[in-house]
């Protein structure tokens, strides 16, 4: 099943975001590698400055999303002041 991550930052931490980028990005390159990730991007704000983070995954359950969802570096680093993960249905473009 496909579930979404939406993330939404916390105020003025652009600067931990940057930081934190390139083991997020190792960290998203792996799960792309083993077929899990199957679209991840940031959102942004009206500067044009990522905000938060939507990523599409696939997996058994939310559970297993959530787990994925706490190992990333951003999470850990502790960028998010939110984290929800929902069920996704990819209808339109879906690359399968």
């Amino acid at each position: 099943m496909l579930l979404a991550i939406l993330c939404v930052d916390k105020p003025d931490h652009l600067d931990l975001r940057m930081e934190t980028r390139p083991a997020h990005v190792e960290f998203l390159n792996g799960l792309n590698d083993k077929g899990i990730l199957k679209m991840a991007g940031p959102f942004l704000d009206a500067e044009g400055k990522p905000c938060g983070t939507l990523a599409i995954f696939e997996a058994a359950s939310s559970e297993a999303v959530g787990a994925l969802a706490e190992a990333d570096p951003y999470a850990k680093a502790g960028l998010f002041a939110s984290v929800e993960i929902r069920p996704y249905n990819w209808v339109f473009n879906s690359p399968a």
